[in-house]
């Protein structure tokens, strides 16, 4: 399951890139942005909070729509893409390793501050 969702990941990232790629069909545009906005919605056609059904969407009409999208776009292009969003991950994961250390830093100076505040009155 867990490999499934980074796979499902990895490849919605890849559909956001293509959107912008102008070497891509109108109409593998439209259904990327349709696929795209889907998964990050946090609107699902049916709820999660239903029993069973309310994954199904998920694990069903996600998959199908990334598959259809990657039918779209033509091989050497999606390659490229693939690539290219390997990069990006890297770097994400370093600009939020970055901001959870600056983080840190910003909620311990914040904290003292408010102690010597305190202490002072």
């Amino acid at each position: 399951m867990k490999e499934a969702a980074r796979r499902a990941e990895r490849n919605i990232l890849v559909l956001y890139l293509a959107r912008k790629d102008p070497r891509i069909s109108l109409l593998a545009k439209i259904f990327i942005v349709i696929v795209v906005g889907y998964a990050l919605s946090p609107i699902d056609l049916i709820p999660d909070f239903i029993p069973v059904l309310g994954y199904l969407d998920d694990l069903i009409l996600l998959p199908i729509g990334i598959y259809v999208c990657t039918l779209l776009i033509p091989e050497d292009i999606l390659e490229e893409l693939r690539a290219k969003s390997e990069q990006l991950k890297d770097l994400e994961q370093s600009i939020v390793g970055a901001a959870i250390v600056v983080g840190l830093w910003v909620t311990v100076i914040f904290i003292i501050g408010l102690y010597l505040v305190n202490f002072a009155e």
